[in-house]
């Protein structure tokens, strides 16, 4: 297994594919790799939608925006349903150094955030760890119900299916980088910049276009598959989903949206903002000729939608078409750079 980040494709197939415990007939999605949530068959025509992340603790930016990452990461997953979350399961490992009136203060953001988006906190468990130092401080789990039929998921992408992106690439890893080494960013780059980068914090939140995309399938199915994007960045994202589908891609790397704020910072820290953790863009697959109606929806709401490509046969591979004609195969980074370029921060004493 790599040092940092998510489980790589190859360790999954290896670890887990084989190992999933006993095989209930109910599980209609189960774990897969680019796969957002699992499904689960309920009577009725009903189905119960379950994803799980870690919970988030990072001193460097704060109790507030550490809870924020903590609930909206999880909601972005579930998003992808076009659903939102309903159900809360929080399992919190919590390090000796935290203060009971900060673990109070983060607590009472989680709360904020979950009843800002109407999900009930229905248990779990609190303890103190230690040798807990890491910047993760347990996990979480949320649960939807809902009409089957409604629900999406990543394995559906359909060939010919055109591939939108919404806002930008790299939101989370420019925001959290600028928020964590403000000094060296701001004498870098400015103060604009800084504080350019710092308000992208709370655009980390994929629910709303989600929810609005998927209004488009009440009556025929526009929005085939959505995928939010994490770590492996706006590329590793359509890798991923590419994976979990069975499908071909072919992105048009020129258009690509990358904001001028996400360039200076990815390039001070050596990033290809294309390949880092991007929380808050969404990917959606939709059906050809839709494209524009759902953009302009989007549009409508502020939130930016771009067509990046198109789901083609799996025979086709994964390319990126440049500009210039030529096409290069979709390279899947094994390892999100973002962890490389925070720890060298670090040791290099970035402020």
């Amino acid at each position: 297994m790599k040092a940092f980040g998510k489980i790589t494709q190859s360790d999954f197939d290896d670890i887990f594919a084989a190992r999933l415990g006993h095989a209930r007939t109910e599980v209609s999605t189960g774990p897969g790799f680019g796969v957002d949530v699992a499904l689960i068959d309920l009577p009725n025509n009903q189905a119960m939608a379950v994803t799980s992340d870690p919970l988030s603790l990072i001193p460097s930016l704060g109790l507030a925006e550490s809870a924020w990452l903590s609930v909206h990461l999880m909601a972005n997953d579930m998003a992808t349903t076009g659903l939102a979350p309903q159900f809360g399961q929080f399992v919190l490992n919590l390090p000796p150094w935290l203060s009971p009136t900060d673990f109070q203060t983060y607590w009472n953001y989680i709360h904020q955030f979950c009843t800002d988006i109407k999900v009930a906190i229905t248990g779990g468990h609190t303890g103190v760890i230690e040798g807990q130092n890491s910047t993760i401080a347990g996990g979480g789990t949320f649960i939807t119900v809902g009409e089957k039929s409604k629900m999406l998921v990543s394995k559906n992408a359909r060939v010919g299916d055109v591939i939108l992106v919404t806002k930008q690439c790299a939101i989370s890893s420019t925001a959290i980088l600028a928020m964590s080494f403000p000094e060296t960013v701001k004498a870098k780059l400015g103060t604009e910049v800084y504080q350019q980068a710092c308000d992208l914090f709370y655009q980390t939140s994929s629910l709303p276009e989600a929810l609005l995309a998927a209004q488009f399938n009440q009556e025929t199915s526009l929005v085939s598959a959505m995928h939010d994007v994490t770590e492996g960045g706006v590329l590793g994202a359509v890798y991923e989903m590419a994976v979990a589908s069975g499908n071909g891609v072919l992105i048009e790397n020129f258009k690509i949206p990358v904001d001028i704020v996400q360039q200076e910072v990815c390039r001070l820290f050596s990033l290809d903002p294309r390949y880092c953790i991007g929380a808050g863009a969404m990917l959606l697959t939709v059906k050809k000729g839709s494209e524009n109606e759902i953009i302009s929806a989007l549009t409508q709401q502020n939130i930016l939608a771009t067509v990046i490509g198109v789901m083609v046969d799996q025979t086709e591979g994964l390319q990126i078409l440049e500009a210039t004609g030529e096409k290069e195969p979709l390279i899947y980074q094994q390892k999100d750079p973002y962890w490389a370029a925070f720890f060298t921060a670090l040791q290099n004493n970035w402020k």
